[in-house]
């Protein structure tokens, strides 16, 4: 058994601690196996735990999220604590110095008038600090491991912000009309590596239209997802009540389903 005092109430220096013990001889098997690596699909679940939390406005679970968020933080600096290189306070020091350098409206002399205000200080000074004196430079600071349609809306904003944008959504909607097109030629021609190509542009124009609209592409797509699974539970289950084989139903007779379905929920 290690050495460590359980107590009614623990706080953050205690979550080091533990994770220091976990990974050290005689802790956990596991936890000391781990690299950053082998869990970093974890610290994603984690993340996006925390995000349904919020979504469902459940505080209790909100509070046992970011818990479990927190503690991956604490376990991937306690890594690089053992190999020398940084630990949990080289961490909070980090973000604490951004926090000031970046609120000079806060911290400093700058006067501000606005949320617009405030963003355009944040980017400009993150450009700086980061020695991004293009905006293509800044573009590739945007990680490519985001989720696709969030890292499209992010190159966009980037470029827009410095003129390159279309002047209204009629052409942003020109151009998903263009990009549907070529997609339809690229599937007639049976070009699977063009289809590829041609289904990104689209994907991509779409998020473009989403920009203008002022809609996130990725909460607009969970939202339809989310829609689809409703209707589509609400089809399986009239089907079972109706004695309908759905596996061996003619589209008919399955999208007439989803229609009465549809009107359904719109009434």
């Amino acid at each position: 058994m290690v050495d460590f005092i359980q107590k009614d109430c623990y706080n953050i220096e205690d979550l080091i601690s533990i994770i220091r013990l976990l990974r050290a001889p005689g802790g956990c098997p596991w936890d000391a196996k781990q690299t950053h690596e082998s869990i970093k699909k974890n610290l994603i679940e984690e993340t996006y735990e925390v995000i349904e939390a919020v979504n469902k406005d459940d505080k209790v679970l909100l509070c046992e999220e970011l818990g479990d968020l927190l503690m991956q933080i604490v376990f991937h600096a306690q890594m690089e604590s053992e190999a020398g290189v940084f630990g949990f306070d080289e961490v909070a020091d980090g973000v604490c110095k951004k926090l000031v350098e970046r609120h000079p409206h806060v911290f400093g002399e700058v006067t501000v008038n606005g949320v617009e205000d405030v963003l355009t200080n944040w980017d400009a000074i993150k450009k700086k600090t980061k020695g991004q004196k293009t905006t293509s430079e800044s573009m590739f600071s945007v990680p490519r491991e985001l989720p696709a349609l969030m890292r499209a809306a992010k190159l966009q904003k980037k470029a827009a912000d410095i003129g390159f944008d279309w002047p209204e959504i009629s052409g942003a909607l020109d151009k998903l009309e263009e990009e549907i097109a070529e997609l339809r030629a690229a599937i007639a021609n049976k070009d699977s590596a063009n289809i590829n190509e041609e289904f990104g542009d689209l994907l991509f124009s779409a998020v473009n239209v989403s920009r203008f609209i002022k809609v996130d592409a990725e909460e607009s797509l969970t939202a339809a997802s989310d829609k689809f699974l409703a209707r589509f539970t609400e089809v399986e289950k009239l089907a079972n009540e109706r004695g309908i084989d759905m596996k061996n139903s003619s589209l008919e007779q399955l999208d007439a389903l989803w229609d009465e379905v549809k009107a359904r929920s719109k009434n």
